[in-house]
């Protein structure tokens, strides 16, 4: 019997002495798309408050808010304008405050978004760049450089943007003629910070503590990979992907794994100074990271004891449906988290990936599509949602932390036929439409059924991207309460895994553990998890009742389905 073991102990429960984020259940909310209360077809702060008792009902322990702050919203809101201020949009730093109370009153932490690597180019900073000279106080804010070639025309290296095209940007001089380039790692509105400037360094610990002082209890730090380029801003020949991280395959003339402006050592020392600022408050104030970085023991780096509390593991999410994929990424999760003492931190899907009901329903359900579209192959609905919900229960049951993406306790697909005039996601126009984007992912939740917007818009406004027909059965008024949803499953699974310790266990491989085969089973404190991932039909183990099953007959007659799991206990038990 292989073993895999986090090191947090045995004890069920969380104990005084264990922070909260170590076990906790986050659930993801996109502002844009989660509730909208003043229906004029975007979604908002208020709105969420209304909803939070749905989510304590759920079960989760934690709130992770995406981007709400002053922006033009060139990229949803992760071109940020004024990192203090709340935009129109959603509401105001009132309704954020009140917001806030509410969740603590729920006994829910709240955690925002910090977008760190980049501004909007409408920030008061980059304002002043644009007509500031070379070398000016102002321009060594962001990356500026001279161009390449005759009169500097071509870009002073060959990067190509995580969203398509040159990650370069050529400004005009005050005299009206071509002048200085400027770097953007994503779209053309979001210049990146030159994280080598004291100046930039301080504000963003201001813009911490500002957060801080209200009450978070913590920040998903986007990008947080990318803030340290290399020195000299070397030539890289290949692109970056979404999530995915790594460079694009090119055999014909081989890269390294980490381009120059992702995974430098040199981020570490800022989040060991941010954790000394979260350390002075109360609480214990966490951070996550998302950072695309391969392999796993680079990743963990994030996450030592005096930097970050939580990394997303993007590996696991990237196994796919696939138990020899998911089971190697747990096993080497694990052991990177042992080596520094973090927890895991799992995650299927989040705003920037097709929805995981979606890739797995897909022939290979093991691809990572960049957003599903009318003309490419459309998912096996039924099948998708059938080992959706099987993952939530391998998920689930692992000790350390999860996250879940909104609507993903609904079972919500991926809207895979919106069309080309609906989308948004810069990714879509910078690509030519090569890649469909995310907003299949981003698209407002259902509500309620029979309302127009399935609980969205007015009269006057509909929903800020359509929705599709099929929602109105995912919709939350046909699943609050009723057995057998996917909500009343999910809300289920948390309470076992909250009451049976899940999140401080540790994981032990079972003897029916045979991912060849397509099973995946493992023992976290009497809990066993049995995953059939293979084609036919296995038995269950004798000894052991099902507490929960992933979906209604998958574990009568003594034997689990294909592309089923169950929860067990001993009998007795």
């Amino acid at each position: 019997m292989s073993t895999a073991q986090t090191g947090f102990g045995n004890v069920a429960g969380r104990t005084s002495r264990q922070p909260w984020w170590r076990d906790a259940v986050v659930y993801q909310i996109y502002p844009r798309s989660f509730a909208d209360a003043n229906g004029d077809g975007m979604g908002d702060l208020a709105g969420i408050s209304a909803k939070l008792p749905y989510l304590k009902n759920l079960g989760v322990d934690a709130l992770w808010l995406s981007p709400f702050y002053a922006s033009p919203q060139a990229d949803a809101g992760y071109d940020v304008a004024d990192y203090r201020a709340v935009d129109p949009l959603f509401g105001s730093l009132a309704d954020f405050d009140g917001l806030l109370a509410r969740a603590h009153e729920l006994g829910l932490k709240l955690i925002v978004d910090l977008v760190p690597n980049h501004t909007s180019d409408e920030h008061v900073w980059f304002r002043q760049a644009r007509t500031a000279a070379p070398g000016s106080p102002e321009r060594a804010r962001y990356i500026f450089r001279d161009g390449r070639g005759r009169g500097g025309a071509q870009p002073p290296n060959n990067w190509q943007s995580v969203f398509g095209g040159s990650a370069w940007t050529r400004l005009a001089g005050p005299d009206g003629r071509p002048g200085q380039w400027y770097l953007h790692l994503f779209d053309t509105r979001q210049p990146d910070l030159n994280w080598d400037n004291p100046e930039v360094r301080a504000e963003i610990v201001s813009v911490l503590r500002f957060w801080l002082d209200r009450g978070v209890d913590g920040f998903r730090v986007d990008v947080a990979h990318g803030l340290v380029k290399a020195a000299g801003l070397p030539d890289w020949s290949a692109r970056s992907a979404m999530v995915a991280g790594s460079a694009l395959d090119n055999r014909e003339n081989p890269v390294p794994a980490a381009p120059p402006y992702f995974d430098q050592d040199g981020v570490h020392e800022i989040f060991r100074q941010w954790h000394r600022v979260l350390a002075e408050y109360p609480g214990d104030r966490m951070m996550v990271a998302e950072a695309w970085v391969e392999p796993a023991e680079r990743l963990f780096a994030y996450v030592r004891p005096d930097e970050m509390q939580q990394a997303f593991n993007f590996g696991y999410l990237l196994a796919g449906w696939d138990a020899v994929r998911m089971s190697r990424s747990i096993d080497e999760s694990l052991l990177a988290a042992a080596t520094v003492g973090a927890p895991g931190t799992w995650v299927l899907s989040n705003h920037d990936t097709v929805r995981h009901t979606s890739r797995f329903g897909l022939s290979d359900p093991t691809s990572y599509p960049k957003g599903i579209g009318a003309e490419d192959e459309q998912p096996d609905e039924e099948l998708g949602l059938a080992r959706a919900r099987t993952a939530a229960l391998v998920m689930l049951a692992l000790p350390g932390s999860a996250y879940i993406y909104q609507g993903e306790e609904l079972g919500l697909p991926e809207h895979t036929t919106l069309p080309a005039e609906a989308r948004q996601d810069p990714s879509f126009f910078r690509t030519g439409g090569a890649e469909r984007g995310r907003d299949g992912s981003r698209v407002p939740l259902p509500w309620r059924a029979a309302d127009r917007g399935y609980g969205w818009g007015s009269s006057r406004h509909a929903p800020w991207l359509p929705q599709p027909a099929s929602f109105a059965r995912y919709a939350a008024d046909r699943q609050v309460g009723v057995d057998g949803s996917t909500y009343e499953f999910y809300r289920h699974a948390l309470r076992l895994r909250a009451g049976h310790g899940l999140g401080h266990g540790s994981l032990v491989w079972s003897d029916a553990h045979n991912p060849a085969a397509g099973i995946l089973s493992y023992h976290n404190h009497s809990l066993l998890v049995l995953a059939n991932m293979g084609k036919g039909p296995v038995p269950l183990p004798a000894g052991y009742r099902v507490v929960l099953a992933s979906g209604p007959g998958t574990a009568d007659g003594g034997v689990l389905a294909a592309d089923a799991a169950v929860w067990l206990l001993p009998n007795g038990s």
